[in-house]
């Protein structure tokens, strides 16, 4: 294609993305954007609650709610409820996601939670189990289980991290260790798979404004001097975590990353740990 002919189809037409944790938030925003520029998805999400993550699940309605979305911009849908822990259950889901939009050409592992905040000695046994069964565990279960599919002779895996897998953060141990897990995991099928020409990169938001942190939970957490707090009164504090004067992020600023790497715009860059979090990373 010339350069006209693929702005005009869209930056990954024709290629099929399998999403973990589509129903909502930054999930939800990924499948959307890939599918304005021509992808077709097959998207999961766990629609439940998870108890160490303090704040509610999506539910069969929100995924729903995306395949009806990702429909509007133009992309045809396949979706699961699956739980990235269960492989036997991502595999079955890939299966037919593949058996009905043809072979996967980029995985997104998106799905994750956030933590209970606590001091590192003080976070319960359960908590620090079920934050790296999710957020590293299910973040190899969704490679494990989309490699069989990428059959097109090359392919994009993104792994969607945090600014706190660059670095660390106070109260949240756990959180901070499964998404620095996710770095070494990139990197290793990065140099694994690149004979292949599967790009493997990492993404690192900073605080996007989604029912991760817009929740009750959050605010009260960030906010204890509050009987009430609202989501401008959690801003006035995670807001300092940011070099850039910006408070939180959009969740398609880090869909445009992700496009970016889905594309062949990015055909030289595997290995690679992206931040895209306002500064927060680099900030003193």
């Amino acid at each position: 294609m010339t350069v006209e002919e693929v702005a005009m189809a869209g930056r990954v037409a024709g290629k099929v993305a399998f999403i973990t944790g589509t129903a909502r938030g930054q999930g939800r925003e990924h499948a959307v954007r890939l599918a304005e520029e021509g992808a077709d998805i097959i998207g999961i999400d766990v629609c439940a609650d998870i108890d160490a993550a303090g704040y509610p699940g999506p539910s069969e309605a929100d995924l729903a709610d995306t395949a009806a979305l990702v429909e509007k911009a133009g992309g045809r849908m396949v979706t699961a409820t699956a739980d990235v822990r269960d492989l036997d259950a991502l595999r079955a889901a890939v299966d037919r996601g593949a058996a009905e939009l043809g072979a996967i050409d980029i995985v997104v592992a998106n799905a994750g939670i956030s933590a209970n905040p606590a001091p590192a000695a003080m976070i319960a046994e359960s908590d620090w189990q079920t934050m790296l069964d999710i957020n590293v565990t299910g973040v190899w279960h969704t490679v494990k289980a989309a490699l069989p599919h990428m059959t097109n002779g090359g392919g994009s895996i993104i792994l969607v991290s945090s600014m706190l897998g660059l670095r660390g953060g106070g109260y949240m141990a756990h959180y901070a260790s499964a998404k620095h897990a996710v770095v070494g995991l990139m990197n290793s099928l990065a140099n694994e798979l690149a004979p292949q020409w599967i790009r493997v990169n990492s993404i690192h938001p900073g605080n996007i404004l989604t029912p991760m942190i817009d929740n009750d939970h959050f605010r009260r957490t960030v906010r204890p001097d509050l009987a009430e707090p609202t989501m401008d009164d959690a801003l006035k504090v995670i807001g300092g975590f940011h070099m850039l004067p910006k408070p939180a992020i959009e969740a398609r600023a880090v869909s445009n990353a992700v496009l970016f790497l889905a594309s062949d715009e990015a055909q030289y860059i595997t290995g690679a740990a992206l931040p895209v979090d306002a500064g927060a990373v680099a900030k003193f």
